[in-house]
């Protein structure tokens, strides 16, 4: 039986992003890795490790920074969907040979996916904004994660897709 899974940010090819820090300005984004090379192989491992071939994935954005990182994804398991984020700017054409399906957003089961969280006025019909784009932060509310968002950017799930149910369980557990 085919699993759902979702993940975002991965960031492919993206040399730059293990220059950058959390907040603090101390603690870096992507601690343990050594070149971009090694965060790509350690996110196709990780993807790998949990989606089966006859899984489908959403990829909530971001997936690449370049076009020319895209023939990473051949070696990712599953079929593939994805959601555009603010750095997804190949030409459709492009994306094309790795993607089933490319949307803006995309709403099944009571989810809505967005890559940037949408307004909280927006969410009224769907119980959960699956989002990425923040990386490592959380929409808040009241100093607490607002239970109405789940940031499924590899860096708030150890770079490992989601899988639907496991989702669901973590968006009643944030509650």
């Amino acid at each position: 039986m085919a699993n759902v899974f979702l993940i975002s940010d991965q960031h492919y090819d993206h040399a730059n992003i293990l220059n950058f820090f959390r907040s603090d300005g101390v603690t870096k984004l992507r601690p343990g890795f050594d070149n971009v090379d090694e965060m790509n192989e350690h996110m196709v491992e990780r993807h790998n490790s949990v989606v089966k071939p006859v899984d489908k994935v959403y990829f909530v954005g971001d997936v690449a920074m370049s076009h020319k990182a895209l023939p990473i994804l051949k070696r990712l398991n599953g079929e593939k969907c994805l959601i555009k984020g603010n750095h997804d700017k190949a030409k459709l054409s492009q994306y094309l040979p790795y993607f089933y399906d490319i949307r803006g957003s995309h709403q099944f089961d009571g989810v809505l996916m967005t890559h940037i969280p949408v307004h909280p006025e927006s969410l009224a019909r769907w119980p959960v904004n699956v989002h990425g784009h923040l990386h490592y932060n959380r929409v808040m509310l009241d100093n607490k994660i607002d239970p109405r968002y789940f940031n499924v950017s590899v860096e708030c799930i150890n770079y490992t897709p989601i899988s639907l149910e496991e989702l669901k369980v973590a968006v009643k557990n944030q509650s």
